[in-house]
């Protein structure tokens, strides 16, 4: 998640007078924010299927569902985080609920496909100003070193269970309600929390300079959304034809003027500076690659459960609670375990484990016994997660000067949700690519028509597999922080003045 950006003295320094007697009540505030954010990505991942049904969505275009929040939160992320240093964060971060209330209530009530694409790329521009605000708020709003430690800890342990209700919930609303309501929930939770945060929330921005990098801003959107649109593209038309390569074509020529831009401008977006940095760079690379390969296991997985099993969605959504109970039992170790190996050692272990449990996946039937094949799978990819997670988070901010800490940060983050944008849409086009020319040499029988949909998810598993053991690669031959450089950014992060970015 994105921090305070590069300047990061509020209106009135909390430090400099008595705490705010409200934090505890301001910190229950952004706690519900934070979990709508977190429960809605969850939620919707039980209701894919149903989704699909009620609004005849094809499975060429299914991964719409997905990509279109995460591409556009992903890419306005950094963005997100200067408006609201800028404006207000208090005001931003009601402006993200209320904003993110409207986006979810039009999704809820949409009547075909595009409208809930649209409603769900609002729900991601809403979330990158509402995603940074909260921690921002959090930054200015807990001063004392014990009681700012307590408070990310509130919000980190949302962000890791917060996961796993939401596959229940996800199950329960679709099962029992309609899947309408996975999103129509999040409207009375982000009233409520924007209700509270007018009188708890006290307001702080960042002064200096206010440009904002809004022409790097829509080239590197523009360019990421034309990229997507491209493998969509391919799975109907083919990659070599005339619309698929335009696409790239477009793709290609608004990323690299992005880059230019970044290159020339005064206050850029991305400075280019945050990602050259070897460790730094293994870690965003890392991060990629993981968003690319984990969002398109979530997508098949889900699909699996209720097409070719045949669970109900709230049975769907218990299926995938060890993934989550492994990612936040693996991570509890590794912070306890970094400190003695380094990063690299844990990075590397971890996503090849993962690797390796994406392989085993790979190897699914049509009518596999879960505990058997799915179940040890899931746990070996949630275990080496946990443990490549804590680690990956260090070094991203390793070496970085304090004008790029909140960018360092929030880079994180947004390389995770591009790297599921991208790979959800790849690996989702690669998949009904090699089922339609699995059953164009078969007769259309409806056991045939499994196998070669399991098929699709096999080998969109196994690319999967290639993109976390690029992220096992990455770490073992970029990464060169030892645990003494960590021991020392962790003395850094601990001396750093309460409103400042770490100087590290």
């Amino acid at each position: 998640m994105a921090v305070a950006t590069d300047f990061a003295t509020p209106d009135s320094p909390p430090g400099t007078g008595e705490p705010d007697p409200k934090r505890w009540l301001a910190l229950a505030v952004i706690a519900i924010a934070q979990l709508m954010v977190v429960l809605d990505a969850s939620i919707v991942t039980i209701a894919l299927p149903s989704a699909q049904h009620a609004l005849h969505i094809s499975t060429d275009n299914r991964q719409w569902i997905v990509t279109a929040y995460t591409l556009s939160f992903g890419s306005l992320l950094l963005l997100g985080g200067r408006i609201a240093d800028y404006v207000g964060r208090k005001r931003i971060f009601i402006v993200g609920l209320l904003g993110f209330a409207g986006a979810s209530a039009l999704g809820g009530v949409a009547v075909n496909a595009p409208m809930l694409f649209g409603a769900r790329a609002l729900q991601g521009a809403f979330g990158a100003l509402l995603a940074p605000a909260a921690l921002s708020l959090i930054t200015v709003t807990f001063t004392e070193v014990k009681e700012r430690a307590t408070a990310f800890g509130v919000y980190g342990a949302i962000a890791g269970g917060g996961a796993a209700i939401g596959l229940i919930m996800g199950g329960v609303l679709t099962q029992f309600a309609s899947w309408r309501w996975c999103l129509l929930v999040n409207v009375p939770i982000a009233g409520v929390a924007a209700l509270f945060a007018v009188p708890l929330i006290r307001e702080s921005r960042a002064h200096g300079n206010t440009s904002y990098d809004l022409p790097g801003a829509a080239t590197v959107t523009g360019g990421l959304v034309v990229l997507v649109y491209g493998f969509t593209r391919a799975a109907e038309s083919g990659w070599l034809s005339g619309i698929t390569l335009t696409c790239l074509g477009v793709a290609a020529v608004l990323l690299a003027a992005f880059v230019v831009i970044e290159l020339r401008t005064k206050h850029p977006l991305l400075p280019l500076r945050v990602v050259l940095e070897r460790n730094r760079g293994g870690s965003f690379l890392s991060s990629f690659m993981v968003g690319a390969g984990l969002l398109g296991m979530f997508l098949f997985l889900t699909y699996y459960f209720q097409g070719n099993l045949g669970y109900s969605a709230l049975r769907a959504g218990f299926a995938f609670l060890p993934f989550s109970v492994g990612i936040i039992v693996a991570a509890g170790a590794a912070s306890k375990i970094l400190p003695r190996t380094g990063p690299r050692s844990l990075m590397t272990a971890g996503f090849a484990a993962a690797a390796l449990g994406m392989v085993w996946l790979s190897r699914i039937g049509p009518h596999s016994s879960y505990a058997v094949h799915v179940l040890p799978a899931e746990i070996l990819i949630s275990l080496g997660m946990g443990l490549a997670f804590v680690p990956m988070s260090s070094t991203a901010l390793f070496g970085v000067g304090q004008h790029d800490a909140g960018v360092a940060s929030a880079l994180v983050n947004t390389t995770q949700q591009v790297g599921g944008s991208l790979g959800t849409a790849l690996l989702n086009t690669v998949a009904a690519s090699v089922t339609a020319t699995y059953l164009a040499t078969r007769i259309h029988t409806h056991a045939n028509q499994q196998a070669g949909t399991v098929h699709g998810y096999t080998v969109g598993f196994l690319i999967g597999a290639v993109c976390l053991a690029i992220a096992a690669l990455s770490a073992a031959f970029l990464i060169t922080a030892s645990r003494e450089d960590i021991a020392e950014m962790a003395t850094a992060i601990q001396a750093a003045p309460p409103n400042e970015p770490v100087p590290v």
